[in-house]
């Protein structure tokens, strides 16, 4: 009688049933588990209560585990003296224009090299693929140039949203996800969209995206926190004190700002990106694993 592998492991169900090896397997379980959780929430701990300490204990080596005298203060004073509202809603600004953006352009682009299938369809996906190979840092004075002056308009984007929002939208990486997903969708529901009149923009509005909601969370997560996260471009584009992002005001104001204080900005920086991973956490693993429709 053939055996369901369904549950098959690396240790079998016999192997753990004996004393020591269900001994050893719990153990190194544990262990496994408790050295990634230092891994992945030491510096967020460190983070949440260095900003409760004091400028001398922050910097005093050994470093304290738990602050000897918490002062909740120092959020406040992060707060008031750095401005954060204000860079907190640019930052906030930035992050959701990408995404509309991403959302509208990318989808577009997707869906046309997916299903509508232009001439010369895979060379522009290929070329758009090899972009991926160029370090990101070798695009940094060529897209500075082009933000300077926009060829054939002749504007200067320097200060405005666009010089965040333009490169954004050439995301390779986002189509090539979505162009993935949408070569899953079956072409005999396709057809049955033509069949009943709709085209293909009623298509894509009716059938594809309602299907591509797992995706489209991916793709959302990775916008936001691709602009929130960077540091570099928003700090060449946004000169101004005005237009500055959540990371670039913080490291402009660091320099005659106490450390502790300065460590409290950066967490109230950091949660807006880890709200929004908690509610969205589950599209990414749907989003990223989905490669057919159930019936």
């Amino acid at each position: 009688m053939a055996q369901d592998s369904g549950g098959r492991t690396l240790i079998s169900p016999a192997q753990l049933r004996r004393g020591r090896s269900k001994v050893v397997y719990w153990i190194l379980l544990f262990a496994v588990v408790a050295g990634f959780t230092l891994v992945f929430l030491g510096p967020l701990y460190w983070m949440v209560t260095g900003a409760l300490k004091s400028g001398q204990e922050i910097a005093q080596t050994p470093p304290t585990l738990v602050p000897n005298d918490p002062r909740p203060q120092n959020y406040a004073d992060a707060w008031t003296n750095l401005n954060l509202a204000k860079l907190l809603f640019n930052t906030f600004y930035y992050a959701t224009g990408a995404l509309l953006f991403q959302l509208v352009l990318d989808t577009a682009a997707a869906y046309a090299l997916s299903k509508l299938r232009p001439v010369l369809g895979n060379l522009i996906l290929g070329l758009m693929l090899a972009t991926l190979m160029i370090p990101a840092m070798v695009l940094i004075v060529p897209q500075y140039v082009t933000v300077i002056d926009l060829p054939i308009l002749h504007l200067n984007l320097l200060d405005s949203p666009f010089a965040i929002w333009l490169p954004a939208v050439a995301n390779a990486f986002n189509i090539f996800l979505l162009k993935r997903f949408f070569d899953a969708i079956p072409e005999d529901l396709m057809a049955a969209a033509t069949i009943d009149g709709a085209g293909p923009l009623r298509t894509l509005w009716s059938i594809v995206l309602p299907i591509s909601r797992p995706i489209l969370g991916v793709v959302s997560i990775f916008a936001v926190t691709a602009v929130w996260k960077d540091f570099l471009w928003p700090k060449l584009v946004m000169p101004s004190p005005e237009t500055r992002t959540v990371s670039v005001g913080i490291y402009a104001f660091s320099a005659g700002t106490p450390m502790n204080v300065v460590v409290a900005a950066a967490v109230i920086a950091a949660v807006p990106t880890i709200v929004f991973f908690l509610i969205f956490q589950k599209n990414i693993m749907s989003g990223l694993t989905s490669g057919s429709l159930k019936g």
